[in-house]
């Protein structure tokens, strides 16, 4: 994660905003009174959002593994022909 100073923040904050919307990395900002604080997109945000409420559910996480040993051992679902040329709008 990269850091800088509140006030190199403050003066490029364009720069720092456009840099953390197009790399997706959070940026460390240190204060020399206070706690630092951290900076991200709000796509990040979201997607970290996300990912800790799948994280943090037990019956989604069961499923995600059940689904994963299925796929693994080639004995999950196999949709029918007709099923796959549907779900392609062919």
């Amino acid at each position: 994660m990269n850091t800088t100073t509140v006030n190199k923040f403050r003066e490029g904050l364009k720069g720092f905003v456009d840099q953390l919307a197009a790399q997706h990395a959070p940026l460390r900002v240190t204060r020399r009174v206070g706690a630092d604080f951290v900076v991200m997109s709000a796509e990040d945000w979201e997607r970290d959002q996300e990912t800790l409420y799948v994280l943090q559910n037990s019956s989604l996480m069961r499923q995600i593994a059940e689904a994963s040993t299925t796929h693994q051992g080639a004995t999950g679902y196999r949709p029918t022909q007709e099923q796959l040329d549907d779900i392609l709008g062919v």
